[in-house]
């Protein structure tokens, strides 16, 4: 049975006049699927484990409202980003970091614009920090001489120009990085983004996911691994269109440095 994780949250801290050293900003796809859950749970593992001071919004937190702008909606953007700006400046917040990229793209860049002035940090930056300060070791374990393929996240390389950072983390697991032959700035989207996740693709010759899935499986990789939980569920189903499931996992960098040394 495994042990049961203390998560503590703003108002709990705020209770006993406290501050944490950074919010973890979960984030809709980490709250509720039940995949992009064992992301969250991995990144607290490794905050726990280089003993992070940290806390999370809990019921307090609600979507930041990506999806409703990137869909067009930006009077509902406007209601769901400044309700989570009041209760963030209510706490005091000064120092975010999140395990979704779309998040993080939108307190950086779209919430100072509404009075949400924060330092916003994408996990693998933050996981990188831990390790450079000698907060947090990662051991090859496992994952060491394995075959990982890294797929870019459209809203943390391109958009905002975070390349280097995960494939460090994934060099530090002794592994073999294989690039794809669309990466980097090159990189192909996995259909998800622009709140295409929530909807079915239109017709067409091959759906993206599909598209970059096959990019992924040219490398001949054991993991596809992943920075964003909707990358993640793309290239899982693309995975599965493949019937590769069996030999191939696609896993999050967080989930890779965390569960690296349960052998």
């Amino acid at each position: 049975m495994t042990e049961a994780v203390k998560v503590p949250t703003m108002a709990e801290y705020m209770a006993q006049d406290k501050m944490p050293e950074v919010l973890f900003w979960v984030g809709c796809a980490g709250s509720f699927d039940d995949r992009a859950k064992k992301i969250t749970k991995a990144f607290v593992k490794l905050l726990h484990k280089a003993n992070v001071d940290f806390a999370v919004l809990g019921t307090e937190e609600s979507c930041t409202g990506d999806p409703a702008k990137r869909a067009g909606n930006e009077f509902l953007f406007q209601m769901q980003a400044v309700t989570n700006i009041e209760v963030m400046n209510g706490y005091g917040v000064k120092k975010i970091v999140t395990t979704c990229p779309h998040c993080f793209n939108t307190i950086k860049n779209e919430y100072p614009g509404l009075g949400g002035d924060y330092e916003v940090m994408h996990h693998t930056n933050f996981l990188k920090a831990l390790l450079e300060e000698g907060r947090l070791t990662v051991e090859g374990g496992k994952f060491k001489g394995k075959r990982i393929t890294y797929h870019d996240p459209c809203y943390l390389a391109r958009a905002n120009n975070i390349y280097e950072a995960p494939r460090e983390l994934l060099e530090k697991l002794e592994a073999e990085v294989v690039e794809m032959r669309k990466c980097k700035k090159q990189g192909l989207c996995c259909g998800a983004g622009g709140a295409q996740m929530f909807k079915e693709p239109e017709p067409g010759n091959m759906d993206v996911n599909i598209l970059r899935t096959e990019q992924a499986l040219e490398t001949k990789p054991n993991i596809i691994a992943a920075a964003c939980p909707f990358c993640n569920t793309m290239m899982s189903d693309g995975v599965k269109n493949k019937e590769k499931e069996d030999s191939i996992e696609v896993l999050d960098v967080a989930e890779l440095i965390a569960n690296a040394e349960d052998l």
